[in-house]
């Protein structure tokens, strides 16, 4: 199965989430494509804190050096990101995989196309994140609204950060589960990972 992270945003935890689901499932990770290098990339990141666990971390195939939007970044560059490459490059494997996405929903691949367009090539089943924040309940409102406008299979919400507490009328009012919360964690090792993949897995498996 192909699981597709998505957030309500830039820098709301979609990559600490796609560590803890790829471990909770013994899963793979993708990203297709990283905007940004400069400091390590997401697939990096996941690879430290995944190793000696089994799960293979699949080399990007967009590698871009410009930290923006995928399309401002890949034109920088003279490329085209095309969703058609993306699909014929996906791992081929026998285990779910965890496909992290860039940004939100409505960020644009080039210039007709949009991360939601990838989700819904990829035959992909979505995850959303969103981080407690001033504002993430219209932001992830507004995500489970254009979920709903595009037909995405939306498996529910996994929440993480510490600003006051509105989860549950976020499930309410976008009448998509919640998965589980990651607490704020000053931390977010590999124990860490493990402690959050275990805590999560059954309710995870019920879900899909």
């Amino acid at each position: 199965m192909n699981i597709f992270v998505t957030g309500i945003g830039t820098g709301v935890g979609k990559t600490l989430v796609s560590a803890i689901l790829t471990r909770a499932l013994e899963a793979d990770y993708w990203k297709p494509i990283q905007a940004g290098i400069d400091g390590g990339t997401d697939s990096e990141w996941v690879r430290n804190a995944l190793r000696d666990t089994g799960s293979t971390i699949h080399p990007e195939l967009y590698k871009l050096t410009l930290p923006a939007s995928p399309h401002i970044a890949a034109r920088q560059e003279g490329i085209n990101i095309s969703i058609e490459k993306i699909c014929a490059a996906i791992p081929v494997i026998n285990r779910n995989l965890i496909i992290e996405g860039a940004g939100g929903l409505m960020v644009p691949l080039n210039e007709t196309a949009f991360v939601a367009d990838l989700i819904k090539a990829l035959d992909a089943r979505v995850i959303l994140v969103s981080r407690n924040y001033l504002g993430s309940i219209n932001h992830s409102l507004l995500t489970a609204k254009v979920c709903r406008e595009l037909n995405l299979p939306v498996i529910g919400w996994i929440f993480n950060d510490q600003y006051l507490d509105y989860e549950e009328e976020i499930v309410r009012w976008s009448n998509f589960p919640k998965i589980t919360t990651v607490p704020y964690s000053e931390t977010t090792d590999g124990a860490f990972i493990n402690s959050q993949a275990a805590a999560l897995r059954e309710r995870l498996k019920a879900l899909l």
